[in-house]
């Protein structure tokens, strides 16, 4: 079976709840606070182990009690954690998330996440066979990510970027890339608001999410919209993550563009039903009974 390697950051998440956000200079009272492990690597890494088999996380932690803490979530969830090693000069990373009208706000501080540099993350790579799926995300130094698309598309590699957060990709990683799945907030920074003419130029390639709405890409003939789902929401933290997750479990599972990203659609709905990014991640058997293979 094919192995997935998620190289990508990992964090402590503080996370408060209100009724509204605060304006400037506004000090509110809020309704909860809670700490919970994320990261968007940590979190499509975990995403996926719930779902497929063989899910290695490869990133750096500090050694301080939130990387005791990042780790032994990890390990937890069945994520195969050999490529997640400590840093000494830097606390772990963090993420400072806001809830409110049923949406949230982040504001990431990486801290160890910098220190997943092209040489940790080269001598991981090297380790891996053709035809292997390897997930990234936008929270750790962008050379290490573009060098990691490139190594990929060199030997044979399936590689998924979620360009999350959103910062400028060259036209040589978006050539180089599988898969690539932005938000549309995330599309139309990366395309200049041309979708359409995107995912016609990027054909099985380009994978735009639209949260409940499902997912749009083209299949060389035509857009194709792929369904989501309605759930009620408890927060939305993290349901990108369980997408591109389980999108790359669909892919090792050996689905079709389009059974994969209906897979990743449907993990997606479940997310969303439970606090923190991954409280609400889904089993194979949570899907039981929405999911034929």
């Amino acid at each position: 079976m094919r192995k997935i390697i998620v190289i990508g950051s990992m964090s402590i998440d503080l996370v408060v709840s209100s009724s509204k956000r605060p304006e400037k200079g506004e000090t509110i009272l809020g309704d909860n606070f809670f700490t919970t492990p994320g990261g968007k690597g940590a979190n499509q890494a975990v995403a996926a182990a719930r779902l497929g088999e063989q899910v290695y996380l490869v990133g750096r932690i500090g050694d301080d009690d939130f990387g005791k803490e990042i780790y032994e979530n990890l390990k937890d969830n069945n994520v195969l954690v050999d490529g997640v090693e400590p840093v000494t000069q830097m606390p772990s990373g963090t993420a400072h998330i806001t809830i409110a009208d049923q949406d949230n706000s982040i504001i990431v501080v990486p801290s160890a996440n910098n220190e997943v540099t092209i040489e940790y993350v080269k001598k991981h790579l090297e380790q891996l066979d053709s035809g292997d799926i390897v997930l990234l995300q936008q929270e750790i130094p962008s050379e290490t990510v573009a060098f990691a698309i490139e190594y990929c598309d060199r030997n044979g590699m399936i590689s998924i970027l979620n360009p999350a957060p959103y910062r400028e990709v060259s036209n040589q990683v978006i050539e180089s890339a599988t898969y690539i799945t932005p938000n549309e907030t995330e599309s139309n920074a990366m395309f200049k608001g041309n979708m359409e003419d995107a995912l016609q130029a990027y054909p099985k390639k380009l994978i735009v999410t639209m949260g409940d709405k499902g997912a749009i890409y083209h299949d060389g003939n035509r857009k194709v919209t792929v369904d989501g789902y309605k759930r009620e929401v408890k927060d939305t933290t993290g349901a990108g993550d369980t997408f591109n997750g389980a999108f790359a479990v669909g892919l090792q599972k050996e689905y079709d563009i389009e059974k994969a990203i209906a897979f990743a659609n449907l993990a997606a709905s479940h997310s969303v039903t439970g606090m923190g990014a991954q409280g609400g991640m889904p089993t194979l058997l949570d899907l039981e009974g929405e999911w034929h293979v």
